[in-house]
């Protein structure tokens, strides 16, 4: 993969722990406050996140990446540093956190494994995207750590999580405000779409399998959202973009959108550094535009920050599964990890890891979302950001 995949067909942005906004460019990071040959100024790239770009809208986002791929290469040694090393912070602030249940094989399984008999889909299922609010506070950048929840784990009983969880998402990043009172249709959702961010939405299966019902996740999936510290544009991506499943109902007129609606983007689970699974995204039911519309739907709305995710990404075949609960049969059937200990869920210590890439398609040379990964301590512990 070219440059790890951070060549000049990416070139997602970052923020560092002295607030200023970074660009990777192949094995090192160029600070755009001290870059030249830009037209956004220097108080953009100083504010601390991206949420300033963000408000200057795709004009400036497509100008400022068409100058970036033409000057990264002469920028002058004050703007670049090495990629290693760099201490990256959450790139943008965070403002509404939305999960989705997008992939068919991941509400398959689960429903299979929790409600045995039963037709797997809720009757919504394949005429909306279907989802549900998360908690924007709890939103933190890789490398920090995840304290095991605790909770009510079933009636009369309360103590940390013995069934903790991770999933494998992509998640999107809104750049482009939706007033209140408007919506936008999955046919021009994409151009309030920034860019895209790998996601690990931890899970608590024990709280939340006795919570759920009937109003959905709460408290067994509020404690943390674990995002990759770059922010691959979405035009980034144009060279992955695949036709998405065939969708049987047609969806109603705010849903339809235009093919190809699909992202490729492979994405790898592992724990200690041992690879558990390994799925692509292209196979989700709803399109990151379906989800989007949606969401707009009622008027609601979004703001520039906003994320929402696609909800864990399973396959149809083995080793594709996008949590531990698929992967061990609702921990009836451990992984044996790399040093031979076995897991039914994430033990304290555990370090959870998702890699994101595409490959080479097209003339494209490959390109890279880097990684998600956050360690486990125990319940009440320290939670440090290392």
């Amino acid at each position: 993969m070219n440059d790890e995949g951070f060549g000049p067909g990416n070139l997602p942005y970052g923020v560092d722990d002295e607030g200023h906004v970074l660009v990777a460019w192949r094995d090192e990071v160029l600070d755009l406050v001290h870059a030249e040959g830009l037209d956004v100024g220097r108080d953009v790239w100083a504010s601390g996140s991206l949420n300033a770009f963000f408000d200057l809208g795709p004009a400036a986002w497509a100008t400022t990446r068409s100058q970036l791929r033409a000057v990264a290469a002469r920028q002058p040694a004050r703007a670049r540093r090495r990629r290693a090393g760099v201490r990256l912070v959450r790139p943008f602030d965070v403002g509404d956190v939305a999960d989705f249940y997008a992939s068919r094989e991941h509400a398959t399984n689960m429903a299979t494994m929790l409600r045995p008999g039963q037709d797997p889909l809720p009757e919504a299922w394949l005429h909306l995207p279907i989802g549900y609010h998360g908690r924007a506070g709890t939103v933190i950048v890789s490398g920090c750590d995840v304290a095991r929840p605790a909770g009510v784990l079933r009636a009369g009983e309360v103590g940390p999580t013995s069934r903790l969880d991770v999933e494998v998402e992509i998640g999107f990043v809104v750049g482009t405000t939706v007033p209140r009172g408007r919506s936008v249709s999955a046919a021009e959702a994409d151009r309030h779409i920034f860019g895209v961010v790998l996601v690990n939405d931890w899970s608590a299966r024990d709280i939340q399998s006795f919570e759920y019902r009937p109003l959905g996740p709460f408290l067994g999936k509020s404690f943390a959202t674990s995002v990759s510290p770059w922010v691959v544009p979405l035009a980034a991506l144009d060279p992955w973009r695949v036709p998405g499943p065939r969708q049987d109902p047609a969806p109603v007129g705010y849903l339809r959108q235009p093919e190809p609606r699909g992202l490729d983007v492979r994405l790898r689970l592992e724990v200690n550094g041992t690879p558990l699974s390994t799925v692509s995204s292209a196979g989700l039911y709803w399109s990151a535009a379906q989800q989007l519309a949606h969401l707009t739907a009622n008027g609601a709305g979004v703001r520039a920050g906003d994320l929402f995710a696609s909800g864990t990404i399973s396959g149809a075949e083995r080793g594709s599964e996008g949590s531990l609960m698929e992967l061990t049969g609702n921990g009836a059937q451990p992984v044996v990890l790399a040093d031979g200990s076995r897991r039914s869920w994430v033990a304290d210590g555990d370090t959870v890891t998702i890699r994101g890439w595409c490959e080479p398609r097209g003339g494209a040379p490959g390109l890279s979302l880097g990684e998600v990964s956050s360690t486990v301590v125990p319940c009440g512990g320290e939670v440090l950001c290392r």
